[in-house]
């Protein structure tokens, strides 16, 4: 069953009829990139309704619903209901918004439903992953990866974060990304206390450590990684924090299974890091889920009871920032399988000294 069926047997759970107009689950859903459309859900039975600038290219990839040619929007969509004998509808409470709620409201000759269980619907297709969407994934990360090794031999004493940034960038665009999977973080020194700092002029400098968070598009399937390395010797206090840093990772790694909740999985991590001394100074939580959005469902957090699925995707990357001095984290994204996981990051993460 595509996960497009799958909407489909369980929209009536919200409501008679589904409408998604967001980019990301628009495309999830038919495999349509484009910046506009319309897809309409009833039970058994999916639309997709668009303009001309992409019915062509709609006509050729929209394979598992029915294409229409968008003239009066609104009307097309109440004639879908009229067919249906729908009497509610439910749009996406993550995604429409205000001012589409009110024209649907007001337009629409039926209910609309602006609750959440739609929202719910889909984070519940969306977080299990089938074997060919984990195998895009992989594509996207042997391409980040690809983009790390070229980096190792780019990065030296003098160069600025944003040069680091724009080269990581170009060789992922260069050899296979889409787009990238985010704005990348390149942050050397000091600013790599900065869990999400910006890059900027300043240079590297011997002695000092990069971070690097970043990853690759492929097919619209996200990857994610980070890696830290030391440009010269680093001092005992870097060596130490790194790798209390990579034992609780492994740990986390090596426990991560189906059925156990988010929060247990970042406690794992967490009592390490905590053990160590250094609690307070791990200030985010554990990993989030991966795909065509690079933060979405499972979450491995203090607050989160979320139980990981079968075939969900997960990052591991637990850090240390110590502010106004350094900081590490080191990031893999794993399959989660019914006894362990599958760790679709290869690239080295003993700490590497350039």
């Amino acid at each position: 069953m595509t996960d497009l069926e799958k909407l489909c047997s369980r929209v009536t759970e919200a409501a008679d009829c589904a409408v998604i107009t967001d980019d990301v689950n628009r495309r999830y859903f038919t495999a349509m990139k484009s910046s506009a459309g319309t897809l309409v859900v009833f039970p058994g039975k999916a639309y997709f309704i668009i303009d001309f600038r992409y019915i062509e290219k709609a006509k050729k990839t929209v394979t598992a619903c029915e294409v229409i040619l968008q003239d009066k929007l609104y009307e097309q969509i109440n004639s879908l209901i009229e067919k249906h004998g729908a009497k509610t509808v439910s749009v996406n409470a993550d995604t429409c918004t205000l001012s589409e709620l009110i024209a649907y409201q007001q337009k629409l000759n039926a209910e609309v439903i602006a609750d959440t269980k739609l929202a719910e619907i889909i984070r519940e297709i969306r977080t299990v992953k089938s074997q060919e969407q984990i195998d895009k994934i992989i594509k996207a990360q042997r391409i980040a990866e690809k983009g790390f090794a070229h980096m190792l031999d780019f990065i030296k004493v003098g160069r600025t974060e944003k040069e680091i940034q724009l080269e990581l960038d170009y060789y992922m665009l260069k050899n296979g990304a889409e787009a990238l999977s985010f704005d990348t973080i390149a942050l050397s020194g000091s600013n790599t206390s900065l869990p999400h700092g910006v890059p900027s002029d300043k240079k590297v400098e011997s002695g000092e450590f990069v971070l690097m968070d970043f990853g690759a598009t492929y097919d619209g399937w996200h990857s994610d990684m980070t890696r830290t390395v030391c440009v010269g010797k680093p001092s005992d206090k870097m060596k130490s924090v790194y790798e209390t840093v990579l034992t609780a990772q492994l740990s986390a790694l090596d426990a991560v299974k189906a059925g156990m909740s988010g929060k247990a999985l970042d406690k794992i991590a967490r009592d390490i890091i905590t053990e160590a001394g250094y609690g307070d100074n791990f200030g985010h939580s554990l990993g989030h889920g991966v795909g065509v959005e690079i933060h979405e469902s499972p979450y491995a957090s203090p607050s989160r009871e979320d139980i990981l699925p079968k075939n969900s995707i997960v990052t591991v990357e637990p850090g240390i920032y110590l502010e106004g001095k350094f900081g590490v984290r080191i990031e893999d994204f794993v399959v989660v399988t019914e006894n362990g996981c599958i760790n679709m990051t290869k690239a080295p993460k003993e700490l590497i000294c350039l």
